[in-house]
């Protein structure tokens, strides 16, 4: 991450948009890698070349390509219980989400969970089916109090 970026206010609008560029670039790349199975390297290097990449937090990025893919196992078993099917009844797409999502919820607890679930829903709204945002927001509105037991907001 170049200086200039480490040193804009986390509140700045050009960095917020750098923020949410990444975590569509890393639904793209979470999306590429559960239907191909492609290394991770391979997925995160073809992404690296999309037009956009050079206006996304590069940083933030690769921790939730990697952390999200990594750990999706565990992230999996984190969502899975507020699933109303089956798995592999959810849409890649909104796969790739949950993963995301969970993720951010698991391990960045600098990013308040209504930003998370937000940009979640966003990405559903933009790249998911007629419904699939609302599947999202339910799921991830189950699933963030048990993740971040502390944060305040639970009603």
């Amino acid at each position: 991450m170049n200086t200039w970026a480490k040193t804009v206010h986390r509140t700045d609008p050009r960095r917020r948009s750098a923020r949410r560029l990444s975590r569509l670039i890393a639904v793209q790349a979470l999306y590429q890698w559960l239907l191909t199975a492609q290394d991770l390297g391979v997925v995160e290097a073809f992404l690296r070349e999309s037009e956009d990449f050079a206006n996304s937090d590069q940083e933030y990025f690769q921790a939730c390509f990697l952390g999200a893919a990594r750990q999706a196992e565990q992230l999996r078993a984190q969502f899975q219980p507020q699933l109303d099917r089956p798995l592999a009844q959810i849409s890649p797409v909104e796969h790739a989400i949950l993963l995301l999502a969970t993720y951010e919820l698991s391990a960045h607890p600098e990013v308040p969970y209504r930003v998370v679930i937000n940009e979640a829903v966003e990405l559903a709204k933009s790249l998911g089916g007629n419904e699939g945002h609302r599947y999202i927001n339910g799921v991830l509105d189950r699933l963030w109090p048990s993740l971040r037991p502390h944060e305040p907001g639970h009603g």
